[in-house]
């Protein structure tokens, strides 16, 4: 099991990134407590920053307070992980209309960087390093459209329904199904096709939103 001490990060830091990670790759599940305690002990470090970590991650939309309970995993409702998803559709459309086409060379160069390590982490089957890679990705992909406060929207919006990706987070069919699209991504942005790079960035969210729905015996129609 990862810790905190295994990272560069300050201990604060590194907490949020376990415990979002975890979250997303679903081996802390919705409704599950975070036991101060017990986190204390699992990351060596003082109960205060334990507090921190917890209000960043309640912060991130990813934890909530129960009463009697105290900190808990957020159980996504469909309503709400709906009306998430659709406002990042609207987000990374816009990014799409935004990013300069055909890319430049650097830009394109540092995607494949980043997608050749992730394809390499699906291939080996290591979910925890896909994630991150797969977060890098995203981050670098869409710091291309030139404009850091859509950038930070469409980070803090993915990250409120994270719990909501635990389902697909781990599923080596979707997981090569993403290397695919990212792969289909840069190659858009080479050849400067911008209605297909839009289309693929709507189309790359929507699993991890219909299987989550799926599961409320919901139906989506887009």
């Amino acid at each position: 099991m990862i810790t905190a001490e295994t990272t560069t990060e300050t201990p604060h830091a590194a907490m949020v990134d376990v415990l979002e990670e975890e979250i997303v790759l679903g081996w802390l599940q919705p409704r599950e407590r975070l036991v101060e305690e017990e986190l204390t002990r699992r990351f060596a470090t003082k109960r205060h920053l334990v507090r921190e970590a917890i209000f960043e991650l309640e912060r991130m939309g990813l934890v909530e307070r129960v009463p009697n309970k105290g900190a808990v995993v957020r159980s996504l409702d469909p309503v709400e992980v709906r009306q998430v998803y659709d406002v990042r559709i609207a987000l990374e459309t816009l990014a799409a209309e935004l990013i300069p086409l055909p890319a430049p060379a650097e830009i394109l160069d540092d995607l494949c960087s980043i997608q050749t390590r992730h394809a390499a982490a699906v291939e080996a089957g290591d979910p925890r390093a896909a994630f991150h890679a797969n977060m890098a990705f995203h981050n670098a992909i869409f710091a291309a459209c030139g404009n850091p406060y859509l950038v930070d929207l469409i980070s803090q919006s993915a990250k409120k329904v994270h719990g909501a990706r635990s389902l697909t987070a781990v599923d080596p069919v979707y997981l090569r199904r993403a290397c695919e699209e990212h792969w289909a991504m840069i190659e858009a942005m080479k050849t400067g096709d911008r209605p297909r790079l839009a289309a693929l960035f709507r189309d790359h969210i929507l699993p991890s939103r219909d299987v989550y729905l799926a599961r409320f015996g919901w139906r989506t129609s887009t």
